[in-house]
């Protein structure tokens, strides 16, 4: 019998908020943070303002190893565990799954190498370790106390909710009764927006920088680069129910799949993607009549909100579910976007309320049910799917209800 897995605690930081109140009143009060930065003014990044990992670690040596991203997963990890109510090492046979990327922070602390000589004299003999993707999972290891099974994920701008999803799985076949799993990205460094940049991947244009992010409009023009972290505390609920945890929601159901097209582009038919999608649905056993709303991927980039758009209209024929698109709020955060929008999403439906998809004015797919207006839920169940690049594919179903 497979057993049912809650999520009963959450650590968030983001561009809207370090913490599920914060969210909660910036979306209300529609409060954003979009800006050009100083070292490329053609483009428009979402950055997290005032953070500081020292408020989360207090003294931690080991804090020179991370990146900004890790530092992120690491913060929004400990965040999770002290709104727990747990302490450090109570559950040491819990799982670790944590969605990373290759954290090459080029033009920021990547050092330049001429003639085998390394640029900068002043680098740590472990400068290394703050490029590999498992630093994030190391260090929130020995922060937090956990000796279990841990699995880094790097399937691109799945990974993070790839991350949640094997978590969940774990948990349901019996493998583990408890994991903290999430992830952590941040890629607003001159090096980093010029690859995307050159990819055609990001908004380039004039107007106001809150006005950039605008997915499945039909003048949208890329995506925004954003930042952040997020990780969630999973557990078998009976086991959840005994400690008496409150519960922020039910994980209900995953799936995962490759869309074998192309390394930066999706594949047109939507195939591989829907496969994800109605594998979570299958697992959850529901059918699409049974989801109240979806969020999306919704990158604001012509051909991924199409396919997008397509798999929608595929799945749910007729009338869809409510559709919402957190990456107008808050951007583009890479490998750590699904984590973030799960929180974000969590966080709204705790006050009963989906934010409207903020700058769309011309809906590329008019038949689609978009928030166009921010609007009280209708129901506790919700799809959420990443598309990362590569065509890595993941989707799963919540229920609050």
């Amino acid at each position: 019998m497979k057993r049912r897995v809650v999520i009963t605690s959450m650590g968030v930081i983001s561009s809207l908020g370090k913490t599920p109140e914060e969210i909660q009143a910036a979306l209300k009060t529609k409060q954003v943070s979009f800006e050009r930065p100083g070292y490329d003014q053609d483009v428009v990044v979402s950055p997290v303002r005032d953070f500081d990992l020292k408020e989360y670690t207090g003294p931690f040596k080991e804090r020179r190893y991370l990146n900004r991203g890790a530092a992120f997963a690491l913060a929004a990890a400990l965040e999770a565990i002290r709104r727990s109510g747990l302490v450090k090492g109570a559950f040491p046979e819990a799982g670790l799954f944590v969605g990373a990327g290759p954290h090459l922070d080029i033009g920021g602390e990547f050092p330049n190498i001429e003639n085998g000589r390394m640029g900068r004299s002043n680098l740590d003999a472990l400068w290394i370790l703050r490029f590999l993707p498992n630093t994030a999972a190391s260090l929130i290891a020995q922060s937090v106390g956990i000796r279990g099974e841990n699995l880094t994920v790097g399937t691109a701008c799945a990974a993070a909710l790839s991350a949640v999803g094997e978590a969940f799985r774990r948990i349901r076949d019996g493998y583990l009764d408890c994991a903290l799993a999430g992830g952590g990205d941040s890629r607003l460094t001159a090096g980093g927006t010029l690859a995307y940049k050159n990819a055609g991947a990001l908004y380039r244009g004039e107007g106001p920088p809150d006005e950039a992010s605008r997915p499945f409009d039909g003048d949208r023009k890329g995506f925004i680069a954003g930042e952040g972290g997020a990780f969630f505390l999973l557990e078998e609920r009976d086991r959840a129910l005994e400690r008496g945890a409150g519960i922020w929601a039910e994980v209900a159901g995953y799936g995962s799949s490759m869309d074998g097209y192309r390394m930066t582009a999706p594949a047109p038919d939507g195939r591989a993607a829907a496969g994800a999608v109605r594998r979570a649905m299958a697992e959850a056993e529901l059918s699409p009549e049974d989801i109240d709303f979806i969020v999306t991927h919704g990158t604001g980039t012509v051909l991924n909100d199409q396919v997008e758009a397509k798999i929608i209209r595929d799945i749910f024929p007729g009338k869809t579910p409510a559709v919402i698109a957190l990456k107008s709020w808050i951007g583009h955060l890479s490998t750590a976007c699904g984590a973030v929008e799960l929180a974000i999403a969590l966080a709204g439906q705790a006050v009963g309320y989906l934010p409207e998809i903020r700058n769309l004015k011309n809906p590329c797919a008019p038949e689609i049910d978009f928030v166009r207006k921010g609007r009280q839920s209708r129901g506790g169940v919700f799809l959420i799917e990443n598309f990362g690049f590569g065509g890595q594919n993941a989707a799963l179903v919540v229920k609050r209800r």
